[in-house]
């Protein structure tokens, strides 16, 4: 693939650092290096680390990578963890495709620099792009994501079906799409789906961000395979998270994709924060480490299940109160629901944000989702960390709310 096409100017106009271009020597043997300005780790006050797991277990940081961890390091991120999740991706996800694969603080973070890197055109989320000059299109979903037809429509049909009514405006070059447990909607595409997709993009040359933090709380036994599983033309840059598996305080990503555009987002993060964190780092690879990938795959399978019975809970909250109140599609992943309120009830936002806020109880209004900030009559509601007490009573004084403002006659 060219992936010239797909690269912003700004990113085209940043160069390699010679400072970081070293980084890779400092650790070789018998180097001996005048040129980094490395503090001399004899001045930092700490002398080591241990965790303590829920197991009871203790793990003591190796003293080296712990010493490493402290100072400066790969821009890419510390080699061990970095070559664990390299076979962690060849085991869940086989690429067809040769990839590299780059860490970042949090998932989010190496989101924000993908957008940057590339000429976005086209996400359903306008978070990354408020700030970047392009337009949004969104494309229709439903229970099961994207809809191929309505893809493939928007892309034929270019540029008169550009929402934004640009006629000069080049075809979207990259699709955003989170395809498992979707925030908000909840839903999950199928490997069918995902097939579907994948043939549309390749035929119009548009690159697929899958940001799929969600990937692995999954809660049918086998997991749907990823857009990187199938991804032939090398046209897929994937995004996994530890946030919602290991901890969202540790804030840990990491990319996965061609070479030419990862060493763009390299670029990006040498410019800006020039690596992920050392200790974060080095405590999820002591830990991973510990457990193989074989105690990895052990874990995500225990945090699935667990939000499996949060979601049937959830879900047994809903049917009680919320039946005749609101519509939603029971998810098969993730962590939200994603409701459609009934009663002529047209706008959230102020249910949400000024009724709801008054019986304490919390939501997000659909607004917040809309890529053009259109009204919605839906919320998204989310049983991640909510006891089955809390659901029923958060749902109960939320079908108050809707029920006062469906009888106002003032829903709009």
């Amino acid at each position: 693939m060219d992936y010239q096409r797909f690269i912003s100017q700004r990113s085209k106009a940043r160069k390699p650092s010679a400072i970081r271009a070293i980084s890779p020597y400092l650790h070789q043997k018998d180097m001996i290096s005048l040129g980094a300005g490395q503090p001399n780790s004899g001045t930092f006050p700490f002398a080591g680390m241990s965790i303590t797991l829920k197991t009871g277990e203790t793990l003591d940081i190796d003293a080296q990578l712990f010493n490493r961890s402290l100072s400066y390091d790969l821009t890419p991120g510390l080699p061990n963890l970095n070559d664990w999740l390299r076979e962690l991706q060849n085991i869940e996800h086989k690429p067809p495709v040769d990839f590299d694969l780059s860490i970042g603080v949090g998932s989010q973070d190496l989101l924000t620099k993908a957008s940057c890197a590339e000429d976005v055109k086209w996400t359903r989320n306008r978070v990354f792009t408020l700030t970047l000059k392009c337009d949004l299109a969104d494309v229709a979903t439903d229970g099961y994501g994207i809809i191929p037809e309505e893809l493939e429509k928007m892309l034929a049909n270019w540029p008169e079906s550009n929402p934004s009514g640009k006629k000069d405006q080049p075809r979207p070059r990259c699709l955003y799409t989170i395809p498992t447990g979707g925030n908000p909607t909840g839903s999950t595409a199928t490997l069918e789906r995902k097939q579907a997709v994948y043939k549309i993009c390749s035929k119009y040359d548009v690159l697929i961000l899958e940001d799929d933090a969600y990937y692995y709380l999954q809660f049918a036994k086998d997991r749907i395979p990823s857009y990187l599983s199938i991804d032939k033309d090398g046209r897929v840059l994937r995004c996994d998270s530890m946030s919602k598996i290991l901890s969202a305080g540790l804030r840990i990503g990491w990319i996965t994709g061609p070479k030419p555009l990862l060493e763009r987002i390299n670029m990006h993060t040498m410019v800006t924060n020039l690596q992920p964190s050392g200790l974060p780092q080095v405590m999820a690879y002591q830990l991973l480490d510990h457990w193989g990938h074989s105690g990895f795959f052990k874990h995500v399978d225990q945090v699935a299940d667990f939000y499996c019975q949060k979601r049937d809970e959830f879900v047994e909250c809903l049917n009680n109160r919320m039946k005749g109140r609101a519509e939603w599609v029971v998810p098969n992943a993730g962590m939200f629901v994603w409701l459609r309120l009934l009663g002529g009830i047209e706008d959230s936002y102020d249910l949400v944000m000024k009724k709801a806020l008054k019986e304490n109880v919390l939501a997000i209004p659909g607004v917040a989702f809309m890529p053009h900030e259109t009204k919605t009559e839906y919320i998204r509601v989310s049983y991640s960390n909510v006891s089955k007490e809390n659901m029923d009573e958060a749902l109960r004084r939320l079908a108050n709310v809707v029920d006062k403002e469906a009888a106002s006659g003032k829903a709009a």
